[in-house]
């Protein structure tokens, strides 16, 4: 046999076992809720904060961690065994010491020179934030594994994350949204190849009679009950958000937001939308006693793929409102003003997701929808725009009343 062909026969047995290596990895979800009263003279209260979290590794040995696979932002966050705030006791901390890799690094993710400090970092999230040093160590989703970069915390606001179960963040928002490429997860089991596909899929249930989970590097074909809808991603903020056509009751378009869009974010508990929205929805749509919610129209958002008709992703009027005392209901849509170049935006978070498997696809930058599979429910589909609604915007569920 030639060296040439020894050559070829040797580069393919090569790329054949890394073929065979590519895999996939589903992590089971946990879901939590803290309860909040806002208005303890109505005795109004509401579901204040949701989240679904799971275990992941860091460190070689292995530091187990709960976190939240959040969209909406880009960096893996863990509170670190030096941080003192309360926070960060009652969760579990990193130990660097422990850790036989570890190797800190600036939180831009270049090298610390010679005879330098390791720089910190604060981020915002929410209400609160924290602040940290940045390390480089194995990051381990199941049995894909990494070296990356994280941040461990050095402090933590007391609100809110005393009142969350889980212990940190793990970003999966687009690369351009964590500190640098080191520091996304999705790019880094991209760049190494564990994954045989380049993307993660999301499932979640408000049932417990089924398993809440995310996939990295492949589609669970049996959550869905649909096709599925491939919308490219819009916008340069990194978020994971499309561009809406606009918003529909049932199948008649209501002419109230041209040329917004709307990031998915598996890491809020909420939905939002633009205030001046917001209140025109709350004119049209006249949300007060829960027991006539039948009476009122499927709320849509209309999104067009690269190819084909746009299509509707629709909540029922049960998912877009919620009780808020003595049997009265309102609009479930909290106000969100993200001024230009980045708004207006509207956020779809988990009330959403539990209604749509998505999938997040990080080579294309691209987020499918389908309906998801629930055990022991009649599931949806997808609604196409129809073409005699594209032209007039004539109707609206006003001129119905």
């Amino acid at each position: 046999m030639s060296m040439f062909r020894l050559a070829n026969v040797i580069f393919a047995l090569a790329s054949s076992l890394a073929v065979a290596t590519q895999s996939s990895v589903s992590l089971a979800l946990e879901k939590r809720v803290v309860q909040h009263h806002q208005d303890a003279g109505s005795g109004k209260s509401q579901q204040h904060k949701m989240a679904y979290f799971g275990t992941i590794q860091v460190g070689n040995p292995a530091q187990n961690f709960t976190v939240v696979f959040d969209t909406g932002s880009g960096n893996l966050i863990v509170p670190g065994k030096d941080c003192t705030s309360d926070a960060c006791f009652s969760h579990r901390r990193f130990d660097r010491q422990a850790s036989k890799e570890i190797k800190p690094v600036n939180c831009d993710g270049s090298a610390i020179a010679s005879g330098m400090e390791q720089d910190e970092i604060t981020i915002t999230f929410g209400t609160g934030k924290i602040t940290g040093q940045c390390y480089q160590d194995s990051i381990c989703i199941g049995s894909a594994c990494s070296m990356g970069n994280f941040i461990s915390s050095t402090e933590e606001s007391y609100a809110p994350f005393a009142s969350f179960s889980f212990d940190g963040v793990l970003g999966l928002a687009l690369d351009s949204m964590a500190q640098s490429n080191e520091f996304s997860v999705m790019n880094l089991l991209q760049q190494s190849g564990i994954l045989k596909k380049p993307i993660f899929s999301v499932f979640l249930s408000d049932s417990e009679h089924e398993k809440s989970e995310i996939t990295f590097g492949d589609i669970k074909q049996e959550h869905l009950a649909s096709e599925l809808y491939w919308v490219p991603v819009s916008g340069s903020a990194g978020y994971w958000e499309v561009e809406i056509e606009d918003i529909y009751f049932d199948k008649k378009p209501q002419n109230l937001c041209k040329g917004c869009r709307v990031a998915v974010d598996t890491g809020t508990s909420e939905l939002a939308g633009p205030s001046q929205v917001i209140n025109q929805l709350e004119q049209l749509l006249q949300v007060n006693d829960c027991n006539s919610l039948d009476h009122l129209p499927k709320l849509g958002f209309a999104v067009r793929g690269p190819n084909g008709k746009p299509k509707i992703l629709s909540l029922s009027p049960n998912e877009y409102t919620s009780e808020i005392g003595f049997g009265s209901c309102s609009l479930s849509l909290m106000n969100l003003d993200v001024p230009p170049p980045k708004g207006p935006l509207f956020v779809f978070g988990i009330p959403f997701l539990q209604k749509y498997y998505t999938v997040y696809d990080h080579e294309k930058s691209q987020v499918g929808f389908a309906v998801a599979k629930h055990k022991d429910e009649t599931p949806e589909t997808l609604l196409e725009v129809e073409e005699q609604h594209q032209e007039g915007h004539k109707n609206s569920f006003l001129a119905r009343k």
